[in-house]
């Protein structure tokens, strides 16, 4: 009994172990390098790259779901997230294919590959590793984590480039963006990756786009322009094909 009682916490406790890593693994892929790799590419890139290049992470999402823990990929699936890319695509050059022929590449784009393959790892591993948290204090933990591999960096930064000192409006910006794109959206994402799976929640964040163009027209006065239609009836007609339930044998 003694040996018995002793396998099970020995077992309890490597579990709790390997949670933990996973849990610092993740905060590390979706807080850190997902985080500030973008800012630190952005200085020296344009937001056009930055969108190209992150266009092709669901599409990965789908290759590692499907390569690594067996996620099949329907016709459908496939088909449908070939015609979202082109729907962002469609977006993101303004409708003219020679744009995709100009588009200069920098050492800021290497960050936002770095970047865009963690998110993509990330979403798997959200997925796929086990967990007995549910998805509010999972992300808490996630957050925690990857809070403290940020901190090192923080102080190195600030030892060498200094504190920036503070303001109402930053403070204002800071706040909005933990509590809206941080939380919120981090949220919403683990709920829907837990749902739905990895690869179909994969192909909402071909969505991003077309929320860009309605809220720049309703909050910066921003016009629509025809391709803004062309790409959201790509993008919503492939999400409605990749999503479409299987039919009944």
């Amino acid at each position: 009994m003694l040996a018995l009682a002793g396998a099970t916490l020995w077992a309890k406790r490597d579990a709790v172990r390997a949670e933990w890593r996973d849990l610092v693994a993740l905060g590390a892929l979706g807080m850190w390098i997902c985080g500030a790799f973008v800012y630190i590419g952005a200085k020296t890139t344009s937001a056009t790259n930055i969108a190209l290049i992150y266009a092709g992470s669901p599409v990965l999402m789908l290759l590692i779901s499907a390569a690594f823990y067996r996620e099949r990929l329907s016709g459908p699936q496939v088909v449908g997230a070939g015609i979202a890319l082109a729907g962002v695509l469609a977006i993101i050059v303004k409708g003219d294919l020679g744009a995709l022929a100009r588009v200069e590449f920098t050492a800021g784009d290497l960050w936002i590959v770095v970047a865009s393959i963690s998110w993509a790892v990330y979403s798997v591993l959200l997925r796929h590793r086990p967990t007995r948290l549910d998805p509010v204090p999972r992300l808490a933990a996630i957050t925690l984590a990857g809070i403290g591999v940020l901190v090192p960096f923080s102080l190195v930064e600030a030892v060498v480039i200094g504190v920036p000192t503070p303001d109402a409006h930053s403070v204002a910006a800071v706040l909005t963006l933990g509590l809206l794109p941080g939380f919120g959206a981090y949220q919403a994402y683990s709920w829907l990756v837990r749902e739905i799976g990895t690869a179909r929640a994969g192909l909402v964040l071909y969505l991003i786009p077309i929320y860009s163009a309605l809220l720049a027209w309703l909050l910066l006065g921003e016009g629509l322009a025809w391709y803004h239609a062309l790409g959201a009836a790509l993008v919503l007609g492939g999400l409605g094909l990749a999503n479409r339930a299987p039919r009944a044998s």
